[in-house]
């Protein structure tokens, strides 16, 4: 289970935990530190480090994520954000440090190179992060220069229902690229060839975005494109003997 303030308290090894606010995500979980603006300010500095790192080691794609209940989530919802000062309370203070990260890290980016922002688009839970709030942040993060919203939920809070099911993330994006006027990413239960071809056929998303699929099939790009009926010859040489409608 969760390390919680009983092992600090016996000196075990523990992870300093920081937040927006000192908040325990659940009853058992460590208390965190609250970051204090100087603290903030050196977050926003590792970011680019980050990126300048990612650029030396030849990527071609980054994306920042504020998802999930990662730090940058934290700060925009107000179920782990109670801050006081110009990183709390209003919307505007709360997308604060999302719009300051996104911005250093375009600029440390090539302009060439597409930038996306992965986001949580509702909490799932009252008084939380909402697809309204999603929609707002989005069209601030267009004008920032970046390319694309990688739409995902949750995670915020523990023990909330969630609607799990194939592609019940996809109304998602659909929502943020039509009113946000951005491109957007689908996840989610997205595991087969039609289905993601229905999304991008119809305009709900720009793109598809697979994880836990191509970690159970790494092929799975391939055999999509051939159950699509196009022929695209990529297999590796060890695996073409077996790969669909190519010439042996």
């Amino acid at each position: 289970g969760p390390l919680d303030d009983s092992d600090r308290a016996r000196g075990e090894d523990v992870w300093p935990v920081s937040a927006p606010s000192a908040m325990p995500m659940d009853t058992g979980w460590l208390t965190p530190h609250a970051l204090s603006l100087e603290e903030i300010a050196r977050l926003r500095r590792s970011w680019i480090a980050a990126t300048r790192r990612a650029l030396d080691a030849g990527f071609e794609v980054l994306e920042v994520h504020g998802a999930h209940g990662y730090l940058l989530h934290e700060f925009l919802s107000p179920l782990a954000n109670q801050r006081t000062d110009d990183y709390g309370g209003s919307f505007a203070n709360r997308i604060r440090l999302v719009l300051e990260v996104t911005a250093a890290v375009r600029a440390a980016w090539p302009a060439g190179r597409p930038l996306w922002v992965r986001l949580s688009v509702t909490d799932y839970a009252e008084g939380g992060w909402s697809p309204d709030d999603s929609v707002g942040l989005a069209q601030e993060l267009r004008v920032l220069g970046v390319d694309l919203i990688d739409c995902s939920s949750g995670g915020m809070v523990p023990d909330v229902p969630v609607p799990v099911g194939p592609g019940y993330q996809v109304a998602f994006a659909e929502r943020v690229r039509r009113e946000a006027g951005i491109a957007t990413g689908a996840v989610g239960l997205i595991t087969e060839a039609a289905q993601a071809e229905q999304v991008l056929r119809t305009g709900q998303a720009d793109m598809v975005l697979l994880a836990r699929q191509l970690l159970r099939d790494p092929h799975w790009p391939l055999q999509a494109a051939a159950a699509l009926g196009h022929v695209v010859d990529y297999w590796p040489v060890q695996y073409r003997r077996a790969a669909p409608a190519l010439p042996r």
